[in-house]
């Protein structure tokens, strides 16, 4: 038997940092610590200030999904003064932040997973030239226009909101909108543009309706071989070829999987209330463990700091957080190790586990019985997830699958605005009060509490995605979900663990690659092995 450590760091590719740290047994990944290596410290900045700060502020925290963070600060602060939202108002939210998501689907990609798929050590892979050929960093036929053509859909958020990124325009009662008949029009054909020239054209191989069409893994199948323009989509292409490299066995994590839902009914969320949330969600929410669905509930989240760089340890609720950080140097004194917390939630049976958020907890949740009418609904990826488990690559098809989907939603949003009603009823501006925001960015749930105390901010504490999934070890020891996921990954070459690269990269951390491999027994570094482009 050998064992070894290895040190990656940083291991994501888009803003901050996050270090791994493995043990190898032979060649295999039997424990993973994950550390977030930056402290932000926005819950501390928002104190004392005026209510709508964290409209400004929040945006700020992510400069690729500032649009999502908006959306669930508006939220907050909605069921906080309890306003009244026009429908249009709704829609007009709806289509910011599903445009900004579609731009950010073929973004991460080409540009976050496609180097990982060019990897030297697969090269014996029968389509390694035609994946290269296609998705090799700046020199990819597809990576080129994939990138460039993703810009379409925020030119859409920023017909509505001013600008991308950083708007504002999101407001408790509405938006600050006044769109014109041209307004839609035009982000009508912008939307098409972007369907017509990469989703269908360059992605797909086919009509939006055709890969929607499939409901089952063996569709799917049948699907890349159905005629040539589907097998020789990028979609096509990366579905074989990830088979062929083996990226369907490994990075499960735990399968089980929270999404706080996104996407407000327009004619059924007027009010907007916490208890008002779920029914009127079209994107669900919901808990699934241990093979069984539960309703979310924002009252069974907690926040658990005893392997965080924060004083103290146990766990509190959002509304009662605290955030106090220490020296790190001190913290690892005391066994913690990340900035990141650790949020948890209290599943009815089952205690306070760790559960995996994003686009595949989304599509699990898609497959929940009963919907409402409204509300979203599709077998798809749970089916996958039941025949061949999760992996990595079942996480990236949840992601891509959500593209046509949210084109459509877009679509009948635009279609659906009435220029002749309001897109904003001004609001009561109570001194006192809570309220929560949430909605599902791009890498998942995406959660704000606020606390209003004599007209200003007593407490506001974020919860992004990101921390769901590369959160430490909590209290009782058990593994954060990026964690899970890492251990069981076969690495064959230390010096080049590209596999782990494709279980963080599946994830999309929002933190940013170079990887440090260092022998566990002599403390010797072996490489330096930068992931990805740059």
């Amino acid at each position: 038997m050998t064992t070894m450590d290895l040190n990656v760091s940083p291991l994501g590719q888009v803003e901050g940092d996050l270090d791994v740290r493995v043990t190898l047994t032979d060649g295999v990944v039997t424990d993973a610590w994950t550390e977030a290596a930056m402290f932000r410290g926005f819950e501390i900045i928002l104190r004392g200030k005026d209510p709508q700060a964290g409209l400004i502020m929040t945006p700020r925290i992510c400069g690729i999904c500032g649009g999502s963070h908006l959306y669930k600060a508006c939220y907050a602060l909605d069921t906080a003064w309890g306003t009244t939202v026009p429908p249009n108002a709704t829609r007009v939210r709806n289509i910011g932040q599903a445009s900004e998501t579609l731009q950010s689907i073929p973004r991460w990609f080409y540009a976050i997973m496609g180097p990982d798929l060019v990897a030297e050590q697969y090269a014996s892979a029968p389509l390694y030239a035609e994946a290269v050929r296609r998705f090799a960093p700046y020199v990819g036929a597809s990576y080129q226009t994939g990138v460039t053509l993703s810009s379409l859909p925020v030119e859409i958020y920023a017909i509505f909101g001013g600008q991308w990124p950083h708007s504002s325009f999101m407001i408790p009662g509405g938006v600050m909108s006044a769109p014109t008949l041209t307004d839609v029009t035009r982000s009508l054909a912008i939307l098409d543009h972007w369907k017509n020239e990469w989703l269908e054209k360059q992605w797909l191989g086919c009509s939006v309706d055709r890969w929607l069409a499939n409901k089952t893994w063996a569709d799917v199948l049948a699907w890349t071989e159905e005629n040539e323009a589907q097998a020789n989509s990028d979609l096509g292409v990366f579905i074989r070829y990830a088979l062929q490299i083996g990226l369907d066995t490994y990075g499960q994590g735990y399968g089980n999987y929270l999404a706080t839902g996104t996407y407000l009914h327009p004619e059924s969320y007027t009010r907007p209330t916490i208890e008002g949330r779920n029914g009127a969600l079209i994107v669900r929410s919901g808990i699934y463990a241990a093979g069984q669905y539960f309703d979310f509930d924002q009252a069974r989240v907690t926040e658990d700091i005893t392997h965080s760089f924060y004083n103290g340890t146990g766990s509190l609720h959002p509304f009662d957080g605290v955030t106090e950080p220490i020296d790190p140097e001190a913290g690892r004194a005391q066994g913690k190790y990340t900035w990141a917390k650790s949020p948890r939630y209290d599943v009815p049976g089952l205690g306070h586990v760790p559960l995996e958020v994003g686009p595949l907890a989304r599509q699990m949740m898609a497959a929940r019985p009963n919907p409402a009418g409204f509300q979203e609904s599709d077998p798809l990826i749970s089916n996958i997830v039941n025949e061949i488990g999760p992996s990595a690559l079942v996480r990236i098809l949840a992601r891509v699958h959500e593209a046509p989907k949210y084109y459509r939603l877009v679509r009948s949003w635009l279609s659906e605005i009435d220029l002749h009603e309001d897109f904003y009823v001004k609001p009561a501006e109570p001194a006192d009060g809570r309220g929560f925001g949430s909605t599902e960015a791009a890498r998942g749930a995406l959660s704000d509490w606020i606390v209003l105390e004599h007209g200003k901010i007593k407490n506001y504490q974020v919860i992004t995605p990101t921390a769901w999934n590369i959160g430490p070890r909590d209290g009782t020891e058990a593994v954060g979900p990026m964690e899970r996921a890492f251990i069981g990954t076969p690495v064959r070459n230390p010096a080049d663990p590209v596999e782990l690269a494709n279980v963080a990269h599946s994830f999309d951390s929002c933190l940013v690659c170079t990887v440090h491999a260092y022998d566990g027994r002599t403390g010797r570094q072996l490489s330096r092995f930068r992931m990805g482009p740059g």
